[in-house]
Parts: structure tokens; sequence; C-alpha cells
């Protein structure tokens, strides 16, 4: 409407100076050179000169329009009671544009800051990346956290910090996913990496996402362990039994009927020896099937608020006779005295208690042997207990291995310590971490 009466007045200067030109036309055509024909001229010289100045206007007003939409400064007011009579409805149709812009400016930035919002809390890091230049177009700060990455510029600079996560990036194709390992802190987690790919402004971008599958990856590892545990000690434990029963019942009957084989004292004696090794190694079978059932009798929690402090000041008392007696030295560092943990008091003390025999076990070829108890709160304010020790490490295989059941580094180890740590801590809806450098030391993480 507002550039309708912007041509409706061009239509009319048009007309004005149609007219003017037929009259003039005709006064030339009947050979009247009088003053009406001057007059003619004159009024046909101005109007040019009005055409050209209400363009000339008109141009410049465009010219300042452009600017502002080309550094998008759609705040710019034309003043509209100002400007000359022929120029207010291009200005107020100016100011409308603005106005719309300016709405779909800010309808953009609030939907930006809105996808931008959810991004930053989601768990899931995210990573973006134009695929031909490699610059960063988004990294959100849940990626960041996991990786322990403030800045990127391009996706090159990844590959200073974490070359193999680069390689996998480059030949993860859109449409796919992978789990791979990363390293934060020193400690290892999966994650599960999915790609895809999409075109904007003629640019393809490649799109990252990163799914810590750490905690379900461990849950899914312990049921599957429980299910098998439980099978197994079923079925030793009914194959067992009978054997046992009937052994010692054999073994009574056979001294009732001893007189029967009075002749024979080297038979009586063979039976008997055999009859009591039956009996023995069945009596075996069912303790050691006992004591793995271990792992699947914890299935309830009776949680209660209590300090950090406490915890350590309990295992301090309770260890320490040991301590002294094998020189070893327990360093506790707390910064925070009124930490406090929901937990069980019971099951987190005999967490602790095993990782410090452990770490006992670790620092006995030490020259100064030295464990270290330590609580704080670390990221989402979830607090974290450490047991570290200054022993002979783990080598990277062992540490993937470490929380499976039965696998063990010692020759009398039954391999059920760690994996019913695991199990504890998963119940309690927190994790157990390892660190561990070879001849330096190593370092449990219990997240809560």
């Amino acid at each position: 409407m507002v550039f309708k009466r912007y041509q409706e007045r061009i239509l009319i200067r048009v007309l004005f100076m149609f007219l003017t030109l037929s009259c003039a036309s005709f006064l030339l055509v009947k050979g009247r050179y009088g003053i009406e024909l001057i007059v003619l001229i004159l009024l046909i010289i101005f109007q040019l000169v009005d055409f050209y100045n209400f363009h000339r206007k008109a141009q410049q007003e465009v010219e300042q329009f452009v600017e502002s939409i080309h550094y998008r400064d759609f705040s710019r007011y034309f003043d509209v009671k100002e400007a000359p009579l022929e120029l207010q409805s291009l200005r107020q149709g100016f100011n409308e544009i603005n106005s719309t812009f300016k709405l779909i400016s800010r309808e953009r930035e609030t939907q930006f800051q809105y996808l931008q919002k959810i991004l930053e809390l989601v768990n899931t890091g995210i990573l973006s990346y134009e695929h031909k230049s490699g610059d960063i177009g988004w990294m959100n700060e849940s990626f960041k956290n996991m990786l322990g990455v403030p800045y990127l510029k391009t996706i090159a600079s990844l590959e200073r910090r974490d070359a193999a996560l680069y390689q996998e990036i480059l030949n993860l194709r859109p449409g796919e996913n992978k789990i791979v390992s990363l390293t934060k802190d020193k400690t290892v987690f999966k994650t599960l990496m999915a790609a895809t790919a999409f075109q904007t402004d003629g640019r393809v971008y490649k799109l990252i996402a990163f799914q810590d599958v750490n905690e379900a990856l461990d849950e899914t590892e312990a049921k599957a362990w429980q299910k098998l545990l439980s099978v197994m000690t079923h079925e030793i434990m009914n194959s067992v039994a009978p054997i046992s029963s009937l052994a010692e019942t054999m073994l009574h009957r056979l001294q009732e009927s001893a007189r029967l084989l009075e002749g024979q004292p080297g038979a009586l004696e063979d039976l008997e020896l055999g009859i009591g090794t039956i009996r023995r190694r069945s009596e075996g079978l069912l303790k050691f099937a006992e004591t793995y059932r271990s792992l699947n009798k914890i299935t309830t929690l009776n949680l209660k608020r209590v300090y950090a402090r406490d915890l350590f000041e309990t295992l301090h008392i309770l260890m320490e006779p040991t301590l002294e007696q094998k020189k070893i030295e327990m360093d506790i560092l707390l910064t925070d005295t009124d930490l406090m943990l929901d937990v069980d008091t019971n099951l987190i003390e005999q967490v602790l208690i095993n990782l410090v025999v452990n770490a006992i076990d670790a620092v006995k070829g030490s020259a100064e042997p030295m464990i270290t108890l330590s609580a704080y709160t670390g990221g989402n304010n979830r607090p974290i207990i450490k047991v570290g020790d200054n022993g002979m490490g783990m080598s990277p295989e062992v540490m993937d291995n470490i929380f499976i059941p039965f696998f063990s580094t010692k020759k009398t180890g039954s391999g059920i310590g760690l994996s019913l740590c695991k199990q504890i801590m998963l119940l309690h809806r927190g994790n157990i971490q390892v660190q561990s450098i070879e001849g330096v030391g190593s370092s449990f993480l219990l997240h809560f």
C-alpha cells in the first residue's frame, strides 16, 4: 500500500510532463512561437529538474536503507514527518520493512537461544564443524566437560589433544555410530559416537554426538555376570551337596561294616581315604560356591546420610594396626569437613577396606609406601572418594579386566573383591574407576 502511493506520485509526474510536452509540441506544429511556448519550455525544464531531484532523493533513501540491511541495522528509523511529502510514503515503507526484519530477527534469536539452552542442558556432547575447512561451528558444554577441552578453533586442533579420537571422527561416516574409549584425567571411559551431516549456505557440516555409555555398559555387564554367577552357583551347589552327603553316609556305613573287612586292612584304609577326600573336596566346592554367591546377595541398600570424615575415621581405626605393622603411611585429605554422602555405611566401609587392603599389597615393594585417602566434590556436585597409592601400578591390559569377576593378579586372590566393590557402587547409582601408571601408582575413584 505504501509503495503503491509512491508509484502513484511518479505516475502523476509523468502525466503532467506528458501533457506539457504535448502542448509544447502542438504549439511548435502550429508555428506559434510566442510567450505560451516559452512558458511551456520553462515548465518542462522545471519538471525535468524536479523529476531528477525526486529520483536522486529516492535513490539516496534507498541507498541508506540498503546500507542498514547490509549491516543488519534493523533498529534504524527513517523520519517520516521531516521528509519531503513525496518521500514520506517511501520512508514509511522502509520503517515497516525494518520492523518486519526486526521481528524476524528477534524470533530467530529467541529460537537460537532456546536451542542453545537445550543443547547445553543435555548430557550428550555435540560437536559440529565445516567439512571442507574443518572450522568448528558449535560445541556444547557437555562435550567440553567430557573431553576436558575448553576451546577448539578447528577440528585439526583436536589431533594434538587426542590423535586417536581425531582419526575416529574423520573416519566416522554420516549415519554410522561407534563405541570408542576416551581418556580424561587419566580415567578411561566409553562413549557412543554418532555422526550426521547437513548442508546450509552451500557449505557441508558434519555433526558428531558423544553419549557417555560407561554406566550403561557397566550395569549391563554387572547384570550379565550376576545371571552367570547365579546359574553357576546354583548348579555347583545342587551337584556337590548330594555328593558330600552321600560321601558322609558311605563313610559312616563303611566304618560300621569294618568287621567284614578285618582281613583286608589296606582296602579299608584306601576306601576311607578316598571317601574322605571326596567329602573334603565337596565341602571345599560348597564353600567356593557360597563365597561367589555373595556377588548376587547384595540387592537392597540401607541408605543413611553420613559425613565422609566419619567413614575415614572408622577406616583409619580399623586399618591402623596393619599399617603400623607394615610401616605404611596413610595420608587423609579432606578439604570439606562437612562433605556428606547418602550411602549404605556397612557396604561402603567394605568397599574402602577392600581398596585399602589392595593398596597395602600394591605398595609392599615401595621404598616409602604411601596410601592416600581423600574426598571432594567433583563435576555436577557429585561426591568422590579417592584411594590412591604409590605402588607398582597396572598395565592397560590389567586395567581393562580389573573389575571382571574371578580376574586376579595375585597368586592367592579370588578375583571377587573389586567385582563386589563395583556392584556395590552400581547399587548406589554411582561408579568406580581406576587410574594407574606403571611404576608410579594407582588410584581408585568412587563416584557417588
